[in-house]
């Protein structure tokens, strides 16, 4: 689905990114944010709460799924997310950030996407929508 444009993007369309977080992926999004919750990077304060250890925050799954819309829409606007967090992401877990067309508007530019996040175990983390307007095609123009 990679850089197609409105017309060529097909409801079911599924485009993904994968990426394994680590312990500087956690640290360096607490020091950009400033969200420096224990739970995230406090290994004993975190043993202390039903998850046992460290969780990611959430946010850096939406962050990939911003990723996976960025190489969908080039030079697009990414205009909204809505996104429930289903289970935690641990530090080594493997996401994969997906984002699937579900409904388009091609009057308007507008493209609706299922968004969610799997770990490695097949889970889902996260779910969500979003709401992409794309750019004008080249050959729309003309029209």
């Amino acid at each position: 689905m990679q850089g197609k444009t409105i017309r060529e993007m097909k409801i079911g369309d599924t485009a993904s990114f994968r990426k394994t977080i680590t312990e500087t992926d956690v640290y360096l999004f607490a020091g950009i944010t400033a969200d420096m919750n224990p739970i995230h990077i406090d290994k004993k304060y975190a043993a202390s709460t039903p998850f046992d250890k460290p969780i990611a925050h959430g946010i850096i799954g939406v962050g990939m799924l911003s990723g996976v819309m960025a190489r969908e829409l080039p030079g697009g606007i990414y205009l909204s997310q809505t996104i429930k967090f289903l289970h935690p992401v641990f530090i080594g877990d493997t996401i994969t950030a997906l984002a699937q067309v579900i409904k388009k508007d091609e009057k308007k530019y507008l493209i609706t996407f299922r968004t969610w996040c799997e770990n490695q175990d097949g889970t889902i983390v996260m779910d969500g929508e979003a709401l992409g307007m794309t750019k004008k095609d080249v050959s729309s123009e003309d029209e």
